[in-house]
């Protein structure tokens, strides 16, 4: 499989506007609308840090871009003093069905022990993305005995008749700082609220082949043409740099990061990271959106897939 990406420009930059957004364009996503615009949800912060969720819409045409709406928002702003995303939420996948979207995202709680909790929520849109509710107050994938400290970074894939998603978890805390164990483990449902999550690791960090590397997160998922699954996710040691998986049946997972590549020099928002990826399929091509620079401070660019 071809996995060389050829970078089109960044997209949008955060610029300070509405007090609940200030800073930061991070972990876009993108959904195809009917009208063959691609609309992309991402999070943005207020002075607190506290992060919202925001969307813009684009147009693309092969090697080109537009920007055609200004900013959107905010769509979901932080929770109620005390919920699982009193401290901010962040989109990371959104789902088109029975006339409603459903926006997947991690809740932020900010912590003294550790740096902070990531819980995931589920909300919907009755109106295409103009607004959003919380389908409930509490996560859909919280603690559990398979995933007993954070999770967080959904991506959900219609599977038969079912749902998959991946995510990020905690293995461990490190003793200080940043310092953590993160995985990607997964989850079914059947009607995209009830979740069940599975205790396997989909994807570990690699260990003693890289002792660096210590977290594995915000996975993007496809299904090829062939029936196999394609993984591209962030991998962290210490600083984000892409990676990229491949799966004949969704449970046995193949880490082939030598393969994904990009071409050409990184402009200056991008010169020292690439990170957060989202792969989708659009009029023939395979795109790639992604954040540089500081996790989403410097915004987010597309690439396309060589062909």
């Amino acid at each position: 499989m071809r996995n060389v990406w050829r970078p089109l420009g960044r997209v949008f930059s955060p610029a300070a506007g509405e007090p609940w957004s200030i800073s930061h364009a991070a972990n876009p996503a993108a959904l195809t609308c009917a009208d063959g615009s691609v609309r992309v949800f991402y999070s943005t912060r207020d002075a607190a840090n506290r992060s919202s969720a925001a969307s813009i819409d684009i147009m693309i045409d092969g090697d080109r871009f537009e920007v055609v709406d200004p900013p959107r928002g905010p769509l979901l702003t932080p929770g109620t003093r005390g919920s699982f995303d009193a401290d901010g939420v962040t989109v990371s996948s959104v789902i088109a069905h029975d006339g409603k979207l459903y926006a997947f995202y991690l809740g932020w709680t900010v912590l003294v022990h550790v740096p902070f909790a990531n819980f995931i929520g589920v909300a919907v849109s009755d109106d295409g993305g103009e607004t959003f509710r919380r389908c409930s107050s509490v996560p859909v994938v919280g603690r559990s005995p398979e995933n007993p400290l954070t999770v967080g970074y959904p991506f959900v894939l219609g599977d038969g008749p079912g749902w998959r998603m991946w995510f990020g978890s905690h293995l461990h805390w490190g003793p200080q700082g940043m310092e953590m164990l993160h995985v990607v483990k997964e989850a079914r449902s059947s009607d995209l609220v009830r979740w069940t999550p599975s205790n396997a690791v989909v994807i570990d960090v690699a260990g003693p082949a890289d002792p660096l590397e210590f977290a594995i997160s915000r996975p993007a998922v496809l299904r090829e043409p062939d029936g196999s699954l394609s993984m591209w996710y962030a991998r962290r040691r210490p600083h984000y740099e892409l990676g990229f998986a491949r799966s004949v049946d969704g449970t046995r997972w193949e880490r082939r990061d030598q393969d994904l590549r990009f071409v050409g020099t990184p402009e200056a928002w991008e010169d020292r990271e690439r990170t957060y990826p989202f792969v989708f399929d659009h009029s023939g091509r395979r795109y790639m959106l992604y954040n540089g620079n500081g996790y989403g401070r410097e915004g987010f660019g597309l690439a396309v897939l060589e062909q």
